[in-house]
């Protein structure tokens, strides 16, 4: 796994994450902090077969943040229990040799809530997708760029195939 300094030095030479709002903020002694860019509710189910040739992922309809006063820089989103997915500042981008593993952030856990994330594949470019769920019954309040999950990097043997999917560079 590696740590703080070896992440600051992938993201200066190889641009590893890019679009961050504060580098020594979002930067933990062993990951990186990814932050809530938009909110989205699920309005409609999606489809998953073998292929992927019928998939269906369901786009949900944005939830707008709300400035508690005119004069505030960023606004909030009152989330009532469910599952909601969140969509990062941030774009990752990784090489060959490299995968991540996100977890919630445990102030997250704290506050009755909880994100769902899938491995970040080596070779992987694009903007950060997840589950966030609020199972605190009296909902939960998040921030415009609140720090969400606490992503990890581990090396792994250089692979000569990357991810190439239809996520990638999104």
């Amino acid at each position: 796994m590696l740590n703080r300094e070896e992440i600051h030095k992938l993201i200066q030479t190889r641009h590893l994450v890019e679009g961050f709002r504060n580098l020594e903020t979002q930067l933990t002694p062993n990951g990186f902090d990814l932050t809530a860019a938009q909110v989205f509710e699920f309005d409609s189910r999606g489809a998953l077969d073998f292929s992927n040739k019928q998939r269906v992922l369901p786009p949900g309809k944005e939830i707008s943040a709300h400035k508690e006063n005119a004069d505030d820089q960023f606004g909030w989103w009152g989330l009532a229990p469910g599952v909601y997915k969140i969509v990062t500042n941030e774009t990752v981008t990784l090489p060959n040799d490299l995968i991540g593993i996100a977890f919630p952030r445990s102030s997250l856990l704290r506050m009755g809530a909880f994100t769902q994330t899938g491995v970040w594949d080596a070779g992987f470019a694009g903007k950060s997708e997840f589950v966030l769920v609020v199972q605190n019954p009296h909902g939960l309040q998040l921030k415009q760029n609140a720090r969400v999950v606490q992503l990890l990097f581990t090396r792994i043997t250089e692979t000569l195939q990357g991810y190439d999917g239809i996520y990638r560079n999104k």
